[in-house]
């Protein structure tokens, strides 16, 4: 860990100057904008190192000369996701990335489960691997949904941009789908509202507090209870 800590250190005590390679010429400047010149970047220090190996005889030799010519090398530092990418794989366990990689391919949402949950569950996976993109987590997150939501992201046209985005719609129908079913049953039975408020709060299901409705209809009137089925 003390030469990554050094090997991302300011450059301000370093120059060029003090690695001598006189006879080769240097690297071109690089920068993030350059991709389609990293190649030939790292083919030029790629060609000193070996020949001025007394000046190149450590890793962290060869990290400080490189980043001498990077136009701006701390961008890795400035951005959170890039840099605990970075750190993870350099540093992190594999095992645990690539357990968590099957885990999130193997995630299945439960007919009878909580949208919420499965978001929840979803994202923590994501955070203990490396990015997949977003092509990649739109895919799995809606493999693994459960049939009731999933029938409901059909009625959306085109595609979803992001996951964000796609677990956003998927909440919002959930929502809207509690909204209905508390309208139905209270344009029924106005003082099911007390009943309903209690099993929300519990966060029950819909279907259980469907349940615990029919029940509750049922001791009341059953022609009542056959008349209701459905809004289901």
């Amino acid at each position: 860990m003390g030469e990554l800590t050094q090997a991302v250190a300011p450059r301000d005590n370093f120059k060029a100057s003090a690695f001598k390679t006189a006879s080769m010429k240097a690297p071109d400047s690089f920068d993030d904008t350059q991709a389609h010149k990293l190649r030939g970047f790292s083919q030029s220090c790629q060609l000193i190192f070996p020949n001025y190996a007394a000046n190149f005889f450590s890793d962290r030799k060869k990290v400080l000369y490189s980043t001498l010519f990077l136009t701006d090398p701390s961008y890795l530092l400035k951005n959170w996701q890039l840099f605990e990418t970075q750190l993870f794989t350099l540093l992190g366990d594999p095992n645990e990335v690539r357990k968590a990689e099957q885990e999130l391919d193997n995630s299945r949402m439960k007919e009878s489960g909580h949208v919420s949950l499965y978001i929840a569950d979803f994202r923590s996976l994501m955070s203990r691997i490396r990015d997949l993109g977003e092509r990649a987590y739109i895919h799995v997150f809606r493999r693994g949904l459960a049939s009731r939501p999933l029938d409901q992201l059909a009625s959306y046209p085109g595609n979803f941009d992001t996951h964000q985005e796609l677990m956003d719609i998927t909440m919002r129908d959930r929502k809207r789908r509690v909204v209905i079913m508390k309208r139905s049953l209270l344009s029924l039975d106005p003082t099911l509202q007390v009943l309903i408020n209690t099993h929300l709060q519990k966060g029950l299901t819909i279907r259980r507090i469907r349940r615990a409705r029919n029940i509750r209809l049922q001791r009341k009137s059953p022609i009542l209870l056959s008349s209701t089925r459905t809004i289901n």
